[in-house]
């Protein structure tokens, strides 16, 4: 893994089921809320809500864009009211924000959700100061991942080098357009049946079930390849 991390300068993160464990089952929360909107905003039943909200999410990415696509939902609107729940399961997260201070170069969130959200669970975590950079659903134009225009985007947005830049991810579909910008990718194994890859799928390039226990392992690594050069620095003098 050393090698392979040598040349990583941006580290980008999703939020939900990445920085914290799916356990804590906050997307149920959203889920029920996109629910809601979704009733409301349709005047439809439950049940015909959630097969909306299921068949917009498969084929645009998010339930919002499909809404957006058929109903002109303004966005502003939808997002404040699906992320008004509260963040009590979420637990203060200090050995991953120690982990975050402590890799090199930048650190930044890519998310199909909205920056105030983002945020909240970022305070929530206690790692509000980890990331330089939130880039969200408003600033992707409503183009979520895995569209491959959103990473584009990212790229506008952060003037990063996909080629030394490493992506973090639970659903394993929205790390194939990354690698084929030239990221290095991680799968977060969150184990959920949405998330997962398929049989073929070769664009995932690490994989872990504990995001703090891989950066651990990653640190780790780079400092062990520190170690030889500095030792040899002090040979020569």
């Amino acid at each position: 893994m050393d090698a392979a991390l040598e040349h990583i300068d941006n580290w980008i993160f999703d939020l939900d089921n990445t920085l914290y464990p799916a356990s804590c089952n906050l997307h149920s929360h959203m889920g029920d809320r996109i629910g809601m909107f979704v009733a409301q905003a349709l005047n439809v039943s439950a049940d015909d809500a959630r097969h909306v909200q299921k068949e917009f999410f498969l084929q645009y990415g998010t339930t919002l864009s499909g809404m957006m696509a058929e109903h002109k939902t303004d966005p502003y609107a939808y997002l404040e009211f699906v992320h008004d729940f509260p963040l009590i399961s979420l637990q203060k997260a200090p050995r991953l924000a120690a982990r975050m201070a402590k890799l090199p170069g930048r650190k930044i969130i890519f998310t199909n959700a909205d920056a105030p959200y983002a945020q909240r669970v970022l305070a929530e975590l206690e790692m509000q100061d980890s990331f330089e950079q939130i880039v969200d659903i408003h600033a992707i134009n409503y183009l979520p991942k895995p569209d491959e225009t959103a990473y584009r985007t990212l790229l506008q947005q952060t003037g990063i080098d996909p080629a030394r830049s490493i992506f973090f991810e639970d659903q394993a579909r929205n790390l194939a357009p990354a690698k084929q910008l030239g990221m290095t990718t991680v799968w977060v194994d969150g184990n959920i049946g949405f998330g997962q890859p398929l049989a073929d799928d070769d664009h995932i390039d690490y994989r872990t079930d504990n995001l703090a226990a891989w950066l651990d392992t990653a640190i780790d690594a780079l400092q062990i390849n520190a170690v030889p050069t500095t030792a040899q620095c002090k040979d020569e003098l």
